[in-house]
């Protein structure tokens, strides 16, 4: 099942929301990515907007969780407890428009937890704890995602991801583009957290930084690749409408 995320949308507003779920549907696409980011969060006043255009349509969905200004590793109690509670509501909404699943993204790193890395990963453990149980009561699966080369951002290798996760009984958003900006070791990935694995974005870059190129316009191997990716869902999470015509052009070529 493909689908495009949001990150494709340019209206600052969503009111062109109809307009743009009807070409990415004449396009082909399974479901679209609910991206709760700025200016279009995910909120109790709009889901239903949401969920009549892509009913209308008859798209699926998943939702991705917002991240800017969240941190889940946060050592100031009020603001994790804040980042927690934004992440709640995401759930709490994702169960509403019944979605796929919900991708959040981990803690990022501060001063103060470079300095204390034992507490810090018993914070942001602590954190995943509350989301995975979030995810069991309201039946929406929960991927955390590795993250891409950035000087703050944590979880950018498999084996740093597997150490966050530890005993937590919650799953894994493989993001392929992310994992070329670090170690590009794809197959570790899959070989570490195969298992975990509950959605998958789709994006393309150079290995230098995190660009969101359409599918074959950087240097992630996609013919070794796609064949080994798990069969669960498929964003494409790629810069304008184009790039995604381009990238599912690309997708039906390799197959």
């Amino acid at each position: 099942m493909i689908g495009l995320s949001m990150t494709a949308y340019s209206g600052r507003d969503l009111s062109g929301l109809e307009g743009w779920v009807r070409r990415v549907r004449k396009l082909g696409f399974d479901f679209i990515e609910i991206l709760s980011e700025w200016p279009h969060y995910l909120t109790r006043d709009n889901y239903r907007l949401f969920a009549e255009v892509l009913d209308g349509w008859g798209m699926k969905r998943t939702v991705h969780a917002p991240f800017s200004d969240v941190n889940i590793g946060s050592f100031n109690d009020r603001l994790r407890r804040a980042s927690l509670e934004v992440i709640r509501e995401a759930i709490e909404l994702a169960a509403e428009l019944d979605a796929l699943s919900v991708t959040i993204h981990p803690g990022h790193c501060s001063p103060i937890s470079v300095k204390n890395r034992r507490k810090y990963l018993e914070i942001h453990r602590e954190s995943l704890r509350k989301i995975s149980e979030w995810g069991l009561e309201y039946g929406v699966k929960i991927g955390v995602e590795n993250m891409p080369r950035f000087v703050i951002l944590d979880a950018q290798t498999c084996e740093r991801l597997w150490e966050i996760l530890g005993d937590v009984e919650i799953g894994v958003t493989f993001d392929v583009g992310h994992l070329n900006t670090t170690t590009g070791e794809f197959e570790r990935f899959l070989k570490v957290l195969g298992d975990r694995i509950v959605h998958v974005h789709l994006h393309d870059n150079r290995g230098e930084r995190d660009e969101h190129l359409a599918l074959g316009d950087g240097t992630v191997p996609w013919v070794r690749v796609l064949p080994r990716l798990p069969r669960v869902t498929w964003a494409l999470e790629v810069n304008d409408i184009e790039s995604a015509r381009r990238s599912l052009e690309f997708l039906k070529s390799l197959h």
